[in-house]
């Protein structure tokens, strides 16, 4: 009988192990499937083309590492000839200009939508709303027509403001002013703030999560945006960092240069890691909150 229990035990403690187990089994082999392609990149970008395309490629760091990333950043490719720093620089631009642009309009929107009493309010709101309902191919073509009149192909000003409107932005923020008690813009008003004064001094501040959150969904939103920068980007020193490693793999007469290739593709993942791991903390507060 004595027996009979510690093989049951011992069962149970094996089962128990194995429970425990496997899940970190699962998350290593997860995260192997993740960085494996990560180093790959890694390792092409310190190889020579001829090496890169050898049967098997050599998975090891190869000796051209800064030679490789000095051209990239400094000299383009033959075929193409942009440096991969104007290109982060116009990515950096249109993110920067997309995020931040679709955050100040979602807020003022949010805010017109909530304290604001106007005809036809609802129907304003939902009919933001909807257009999360068309797809992009949708109101692309009727876009760039729109840039194209205004003579805005190729500029910055292109690239950002067809962006700058956000159907879910304006939904979130709607949400968390109408959770914000009214007696605070009541208060504000016994205390004869205008209603900017008490947008900018109050609501923003009150925003800051929330703001911080969709800065990091946004930020990444513009910088891998593809389409739109390919159609009205034909001028070299406007192209996005996307754009720039499609025109490096695309030569038809000169042999592509795959080290450059590899090494801006692992330059181009850089920003938006660095804006997640920075804005982490408020990233998952803003997302998180629900209470205020």
């Amino acid at each position: 009988m004595a027996e009979l229990t510690h093989n049951s035990n011992k069962a149970a403690h094996r089962a128990k192990l194995i429970r425990r187990t496997f899940p970190h089994i699962m998350l290593w082999i997860g995260i192997a499937i993740i960085v494996f392609p990560i180093y790959f990149i890694f390792s092409a970008s310190s190889h020579t083309s001829a090496e890169i395309l050898a049967a098997p490629m050599p998975l090891n760091i190869g000796p051209h590492l800064i030679e490789n990333y000095r051209q990239a950043l400094f000299e383009g490719t033959k075929n193409m000839g942009t440096p991969v720093l104007t290109m982060m620089k116009n990515s950096l631009i249109m993110a920067l200009g997309i995020s931040i642009g679709k955050i100040v309009v979602s807020l003022m929107a949010a805010f017109a939508i909530v304290y604001f009493k106007f005809p036809l309010r609802n129907f304003c709101f939902w009919t933001i709303f909807i257009t999360l309902m068309l797809p992009v191919e949708v109101r692309i073509m009727p876009t760039y027509k729109v840039i194209s009149d205004l003579g805005m192909l190729n500029t910055y000003a292109g690239l950002i403001l067809p962006m700058i409107v956000s159907a879910t932005a304006v939904f979130l923020f709607r949400q968390f002013f109408m959770s914000i008690p009214r007696e605070i813009a009541e208060a504000s008003q016994i205390d004869g703030a205008t209603p900017m004064e008490f947008f900018s001094h109050i609501l923003v501040p009150m925003t800051r999560t929330p703001v911080a959150a969709m800065f990091v969904i946004q930020f990444i939103y513009g910088w891998n945006q593809y389409l739109w920068p390919l159609l009205i980007t034909t001028k070299p020193e406007f192209y996005t960092l996307l754009i720039g490693i499609n025109r490096m793999m695309s030569g038809a007469d000169v042999q592509i240069e795959w080290q450059i290739a590899m090494a801006t593709t692992l330059l181009a993942m850089l920003p938006p890691v660095l804006v997640v791991v920075i804005m982490q903390k408020q990233f998952i507060a803003g997302m998180t909150e629900t209470e205020k």
